[in-house]
């Protein structure tokens, strides 16, 4: 059972009790990420994560590493496409310096003038790592090629605006999206829930914020697009996009299993056919990406420029099969119980339960129980597999690749049938 309530400043709290824990994950989530930017304000989101932990109104960076480290606890934050969470995990007795440090980085980081300056260095080598690492470049230009909008962008930024942002920047992006109305602060393990409010009342009590409003999202168009970049790298690196399904459907379980059936696990068929019998990929693997009102289903291959083309019409032979060759019975029963079975091992987590309540509840406005998610695992079938995978792989891709060979890829899959890839 969830426990929930709104505090007085419009605040949602939300916990889910686990009793066979002895730690507790608190996560403070924010409505905003990089689909709620503007085109000018690219990248901000990922810059105030990283500004909150460089120092508070009554902590220095130095201070906010320590007092964590002294009572053994884990202090981090992410950003994403829909939004941004920071999150700490300590033994259910240091509950409150965890809400107490969160509720300081949330509420009152100082966005110091200097300490801005270098942070806005480490996000230029964050930008830079990418740019050197074809394996992520390439999943970022698969995202410039499936939308047009927000959802395109990356979360980092270009490093043009990165370099370009002062102060007053980010500070009027955080004022007008960190609002009461627009967090969550969730929490998951051993925890008294009357005392974890009181703690919430406390330490969140004011919100300096009070003239902002409830993160926008910006509406989002597939596109088709195929795009490359030459590198001078001993691998190519191949990506096949399609329009996936929204998150606000129960058609997100049976996309499950068809992506754990085709190329989520070692024995899925892309899996089998280009690493274990042609030996053409060390890393071969398909996944979805969800989002309110959009979604994506994408296709990985790591390969030599030389099997470049090979291996891309395999990858497109087998999505082809998979429509004229439905799921088996077996593969079904295997990707059925990889989704179930990876479902119940996180539960075990304090920290994934806690970011299954807290994401549930921010974009979605609910949480469904463990039972209930079980229950829509259980009611996959194979027509209802089928049913998505025509959908999705009807659709004509986007493609991006990043290596020596890139250009002839692209031509390869412009020239592919329009049905189905």
């Amino acid at each position: 059972m969830f426990d929930q309530i709104i505090l007085p400043n419009g605040l949602r709290v939300v916990g889910e009790k686990l009793t066979h824990v002895r730690s507790c994950t608190v996560g403070v989530w924010v409505k905003v990420g990089s689909r709620n930017e503007e085109l000018s304000e690219n990248g901000l989101s990922h810059f105030i994560e990283h500004m909150v932990f460089k120092g508070t109104k009554t902590r220095t960076a130095r201070d906010i590493a320590e007092e964590m480290d002294m009572v053994g606890g884990q202090l981090n934050a992410f950003t994403g496409k829909e939004c941004t969470c920071y999150y700490a995990k300590v033994i259910d007795e240091d509950l409150r310096l965890a809400v107490d440090i969160l509720a300081d980085l949330a509420l009152r980081p100082t966005f110091d003038e200097k300490e801005l300056n270098k942070e806005r260095g480490v996000i230029l080598e964050e930008i830079a790592m990418v740019e050197d690492t074809p394996e992520d470049l390439v999943h970022e230009m698969l995202a410039s090629a499936q939308f047009e909008g927000s959802l395109s962008r990356p979360i980092l930024g270009p490093g043009s605006s990165i370099r370009a942002y002062t102060r007053d920047d980010i500070l009027a992006y955080w004022r007008k999206h960190y609002v009461a109305q627009n967090m969550v602060l969730s929490i998951a393990g051993n925890y008294d829930w009357n005392a974890f409010v009181e703690l919430a009342q406390q330490y969140f009590d004011v919100f300096p914020n009070e003239q902002g409003q409830e993160s926008s999202e910006q509406e989002q168009r597939y596109i088709h697009q195929r795009v490359f970049k030459k590198k001078d790298t001993e691998q190519l690196h191949i990506c096949l996009g399609f329009p996936g399904i929204g998150a606000d459907t129960d058609d997100t379980y049976p996309l499950a299993v068809f992506n754990n059936a085709i190329g989520g696990g070692m024995s899925s068929r892309l899996f089998q056919r280009i690493r274990e019998e042609l030996g053409m990929a060390y890393s071969v693997y398909t996944y979805s990406s969800s989002y309110r009102n959009a979604g994506v289903f994408n296709v990985y291959a790591g390969t030599t420029p030389d099997h470049g083309e090979v291996v891309l019409r395999e990858i497109q032979e087998q999505l082809r099969l998979f429509l004229k060759n439905p799921i088996s019975e077996k593969e079904f029963a295997s990707a059925k119980a990889q989704l179930r079975g990876g479902f119940v091992l996180g539960l075990e987590s304090s920290s994934g339960r806690m970011q299954s309540v807290g994401r549930g509840m921010l974009l979605h406005g609910r949480m469904r129980t463990p039972e209930e998610v079980l229950a829509k695992i259980d009611a996959v079938t194979p027509e209802r597999v089928m049913d998505v995978a025509r959908r999705i792989l009807s659709a004509e891709p986007s493609a991006a690749f990043v290596g020596s060979n890139a250009e002839a890829c692209v031509k390869l899959v412009e020239s592919a049938p329009a049905a189905g890839i």
